[in-house]
């Protein structure tokens, strides 16, 4: 009876009803002081910098490999660089040429100040990636929950996938219709 008893243990704490896998999955981890990301030399050598790039009119997440966390400024900064060789190589491009970004921490979310080059036009036709990108890219970060943008210290308003403007903070969400499939 024992050895029943024991075997019937064993297999209802195995048996706890979540499903084993052979592949890692996401997790979407609450924003809290636990996972928020500080800059800074990372520890173990390597971190992971998301950065959304361009492909065929969609937003593509790539990841790149960097030695220290990076600040929202820095991610921006890279972003406006643009993608690298490699990722060019596979059809990766940026709707940010001609724009000078620089970002500032506002409580769980960033405002991005823009400045577009002068002989930049005021009519893009890229402009919803351009800001898409920027959203996309700073919200995947643990320690931004929203992006603001403002032009001259002034609210900006900007365009969302739908075509709408607002000059209210804007989500990863706002752009979903842009990302393409993984």
């Amino acid at each position: 009876m024992l050895k029943r008893l024991s075997l019937a243990c064993v297999f209802l704490v195995a048996s706890c009803g979540i499903p084993a896998q052979d592949e890692p999955h996401e997790v979407t981890l609450p924003r809290d002081g636990q996972n928020t990301a500080t800059a800074g030399p990372a520890p173990g050598g390597e971190v992971a910098e998301v950065l959304c790039l361009v492909r065929d009119g969609r937003l593509v997440q790539t990841v790149r490999r960097v030695s220290s966390v990076p600040t929202p400024q820095k991610q921006l900064d890279d972003l406006t660089a643009g993608p690298t060789t490699a990722e060019r190589g596979l059809g990766l491009t940026t709707a940010l040429a001609g724009m000078s970004l620089s970002a500032r921490d506002s409580g769980d979310g960033v405002t991005v100040e823009v400045t577009e080059a002068e002989d930049a036009g005021s009519a893009r036709s890229d402009e919803v990636l351009a800001y898409a990108q920027i959203v996309c890219t700073l919200t995947a970060r643990a320690d931004v929950a929203s992006v603001s943008f403002t032009q001259g210290g002034e609210p900006l308003q900007v365009p969302r996938a739908d075509g709408s403007l607002t000059d209210r903070p804007l989500r990863g969400w706002d752009y979903s219709s842009l990302i393409a499939p993984a």
